[in-house]
């Protein structure tokens, strides 16, 4: 008689767990819960080396030069440059890229300010203190540079990445025609370019693809039923869905989405653009709560309660916190009751805050069969706070730990409600904070992932103006205006000035580039800043970039900071003198708006 699904399933999570505790065997039963952090990464440092030398296929007997081979950090050259004439640096990058190496306007932009270390090195090989701009001109047509190295920073690659990516023998973009096409065809698609380093450093396969294939793959998935917005963050931040085929596991978590009433443009919204997911173990997750006895409904709750229970490592969460209570000794069928008669315990602070308890009953001396009692008994009230350090309830008690173990021993409910950070807090409100109408502006940052008396925390009280309320209303204006609450809470940290606006002028600032100027809302979250920009700004250069567009003396959609973040006097050289009658026109505009 063959398996039963169940069964199967069953089988598939004891491997996985087995496997777990396996690799934990070396270690202390319960150790205290350790959050993963991503390997702290040092700055490039800056060292002066012998030049490189790159050969193009095209013109073999001239020496190039690698800007990006480091120079010290304490190079009294780079010390001194002043932001002018880093400014004075990408025009002339600018000028190079655009006017002698024949780039694309946008190209050229988006490498000259978005190189920023590969200009410093630039900047080191001349005398910063004389004409920049002509010293720069100079070695640039005496020495040219390989494109390459600026190209890759400018799509969000550090230089650490870049010795092993560059590719060999060649220093002109020109020289890899398939590659670049294959970025302008992410980009024209919508993809940021600051996420396509990611995606060469993942999957350099479909940088090789031929003319019209990535576009057929990145359809493939719309097919699917899936939105644009959703499919450019899904391939942003797991680009080796365009590997192959359709990825055959990310169409069974898509199946199993749609029939729980979420559908992949849920996860869409919720995925970082620097996160990794396994869609595997995604489905093992739901099948186990599925398995658990969690309905459609019930499991839709939970998901959209707490999108990282998914969506942090993939669902690993629920197979960690399954590992512990079966090494705590509780039977499977135990742990299946205690998850369906608390199904809150699985959301992702509860979780948390369950997991720091055994640990804190393991670091007392209490045995494994004891803390299971607990935790079979008071899994509400353990998942549901915060408990403080042994060493601090015990200076609170005047006890020593022993002490602290045979209070606990003798009556662990009264002991652990004294232990726990907050008395009052309850279930409901672990789960879903309500937010307060009169905000602290504390609050309303912590709410939206500053940490507690932190650098970033102390920088954003001074940058944010108003009341936490006021912010609170500033921020949802964002949300109703249709953008998603993580998206939203990133642009406020790259441009915290976009909430020190009234919500009145936000609302028209948004309506203007959505509505009148057709720009689409996503556009806001390459170029946060725009919404800094005062409206008088805003309508002339658009004024004038509409205008253009009707001459055909213009490229349709332009980013928002191509036309917003340049100078007056780029503004002018590069959308009004490049049409006869656009020097009048730009007066007549500037009159009005007058």
């Amino acid at each position: 008689m063959p398996p039963s699904p169940l069964s199967m399933l069953m089988n598939r999570i004891h491997k996985r767990v087995s496997k777990m505790i396996a690799q934990l065997k070396h270690h202390v039963p319960f150790s205290p819960l350790v959050h993963e952090t991503t390997a702290s990464v040092q700055k490039p440092s800056l060292v002066w080396v012998k030049n490189r030398y790159f050969w193009s296929s095209r013109i073999a007997h001239l020496a190039r030069v690698s800007v990006m081979e480091s120079t010290q950090s304490d190079s009294p050259v780079l010390n001194r440059v002043s932001r002018n004439a880093r400014t004075v640096a990408q025009e002339a990058l600018f000028d190079y890229l655009h006017s002698t190496r024949s780039f694309s306007f946008m190209d050229a932009e988006h490498i000259s300010k978005n190189s920023p270390i590969f200009l410093q090195n630039l900047l080191s090989k001349i005398d910063s203190e004389k004409d920049v701009a002509r010293s720069l001109t100079r070695f640039l047509r005496y020495n040219p540079v390989n494109e390459f190295e600026p190209f890759f920073e400018s799509l969000g690659l550090s230089p650490s990445e870049l010795q092993s990516l560059l590719p060999r023998r060649l220093m002109f973009l020109s020289d890899d025609r398939v590659m670049v096409d294959n970025v302008h065809a992410l980009c024209n698609y919508g993809i940021p370019r600051g996420n396509i380093g990611k995606m060469y450093r993942e999957a350099r396969e479909i940088f090789g693809y031929d003319y019209r294939v990535l576009a057929s793959k990145l359809q493939a998935y719309e097919n699917l039923g899936l939105s644009i917005p959703t499919v450019i963050k899904l391939v942003s931040c797991c680009p080796l869905l365009l590997v192959g085929g359709v990825h055959s596991d990310f169409v069974k978590v898509h199946e199993k989405m749609k029939d729980i009433g979420l559908g992949m443009d849920w996860i869409g919204r919720y995925a970082s653009h620097n996160g990794t997911y396994n869609w595997n173990r995604m489905l093992d997750t739901m099948d186990f709560l599925d398995s658990v006895g969690y309905t459609e409904e019930q499991m839709c709750a939970l998901f959209k309660r707490n999108p990282a229970l998914l969506l942090q490592g993939s669902g690993k969460n629920v197979y960690v916190l399954f590992g512990r209570l079966l090494k705590l000794g509780l039977g499977m069928d135990e742990v299946f009751s205690l998850f369906m008669r608390n199904p809150q315990v699985l959301s992702v602070k509860c979780m948390k805050n369950l997991l720091l308890a055994m640990d804190f009953l393991f670091e007392i001396g209490m045995g494994t069969e004891e803390i299971a009692d607990i935790v079979a008994d008071d899994i509400e009230f353990l998942s549901s706070s915060s408990l403080k350090r042994p060493k601090t309830l015990c200076k609170e008690l005047k006890v020593k730990r022993v002490g602290l173990l045979q209070l606990i021993t003798e009556d662990p409910h009264k002991v652990l409600r004294l232990a726990s950070k907050s008395k009052c807090k309850t279930i409901k409100q672990v789960i879903s904070p309500v937010p307060s109408n009169h905000l602290e502006k504390t609050s309303f940052l912590l709410r939206w992932g500053y940490t507690e008396n932190s650098e970033e925390m102390m920088k954003a009280l001074k940058k944010f103006r108003g009341r936490g309320d006021q912010l609170q209303e500033r921020f949802d204006c964002l949300v109703q205006a249709g953008l998603d609450c993580n998206v939203v809470s990133k642009i406020i940290k790259q441009a915290p000035n976009v909430l020190n606006q009234s919500k009145d002028v936000l609302e028209k600032k948004i309506s203007c580039l959505t509505n009148s100027l057709n720009y689409p809302l996503d556009s806001l979250v390459a170029f946060p800043a725009c919404l800094c920009y005062d409206m008088e700004r805003i309508n002339l250069r658009f004024s004038m970039y509409l205008w253009l567009k009707e001459k055909g003396a213009a490229k349709p959609m332009l980013s928002l900071s191509t036309l917003l973040a340049c100078s007056d006097a780029r503004f002018v050289k590069y959308f009004v003198d490049v049409h006869p009658e656009g020097p009048a026109m730009w007066e007549s505009l500037k009159s009005q708006k007058g």
